[in-house]
């Protein structure tokens, strides 16, 4: 694929992701690792996006009274700090992808493993329940260069807390405080890189398919089949992170 065609891919991905709640940080990463050199430009270019995507999805949750910060603050004031901390983690480019496709992997695995469920069901969390997993994800979305709002949403579903729109509220706004909160940390380190023009042309592809995409998340789709679909696509790119750069292997 050529370089010019990843406007395209990026908006169908923000599309996509933004219909469940999510920015799509994972595959950005997995693309951009196909076409840029810069470990830390790949990082900084995926918080970037994924800043645009959910902040578009987070309007459209506020706007539409799903958000409750009675609800997610306990997620939120924990995870802040240790998205700051785990962004200034420096890996090397192999382990960082290994550790993003192992956690992706366990991820698609638990969102298959709720929505294979029949019965969608909600129950409530204690707050210090909700700091421990708030605090815990935020330092993985910190150290993988995404929001986190891909590893906090299957979580929860598995643990049944609230329902699906609900939860994929919460990913949203997650997704948006950490990945400040990253890139913050990724400007402290001096880690921050970004290819400018590049970078210009997939802000404008993922704004655009992230709008379409909260929209889309707002009216009254089938969450449970969204949710399979996006299980199946992170299963895919946690294997592709892991073969590519653990055993060289492209699929």
């Amino acid at each position: 694929m050529s370089v010019e065609y990843l406007p395209i891919v990026f908006f169908l991905i923000a599309l996509f992701y933004s219909s469940v709640g999510f920015g799509g940080g994972s595959s950005y990463l997995a693309i951009l690792s196909l076409f840029l050199t810069d470990f830390y430009e790949i990082r900084s270019t995926a918080l970037i996006l994924n800043i645009c995507v959910v902040t578009i999805g987070t309007m459209v949750f506020i706007r539409n009274r799903v958000f409750d910060m009675k609800l997610f603050w306990p997620f939120l004031v924990m995870s802040i700090p240790f998205a700051y901390l785990g962004a200034q983690i420096r890996l090397s480019q192999t382990e960082f992808f290994l550790m993003l496709g192992s956690a992706l992997i366990m991820a698609g695995i638990f969102m298959l493993l709720r929505f294979a469920k029949k019965k969608l069901d909600s129950k409530k969390f204690s707050n210090p329940k909700k700091l421990v997993l708030g605090g815990g994800i935020g330092l993985l979305s910190g150290i993988s260069g995404i929001g986190g709002g891909i590893f906090l949403s299957p979580v929860l579903n598995l643990l049944k807390w609230e329902n699906a729109r609900v939860v994929a509220s919460l990913a949203s706004v997650f997704i948006l405080v950490n990945s400040i909160s990253g890139l913050i940390g990724l400007n402290v380190a001096g880690t921050f890189k970004l290819h400018d023009e590049l970078t210009l042309q997939l802000v404008v592809a993922v704004v655009i398919g992230g709008s379409i995409g909260s929209y889309l998340s707002n009216k009254k789709f089938n969450l449970k089949f969204l949710g399979v679909l996006t299980s199946i696509l992170v299963l895919y790119v946690g294997l592709r992170l892991i073969l590519l750069h653990g055993f060289g292997v492209k699929i």
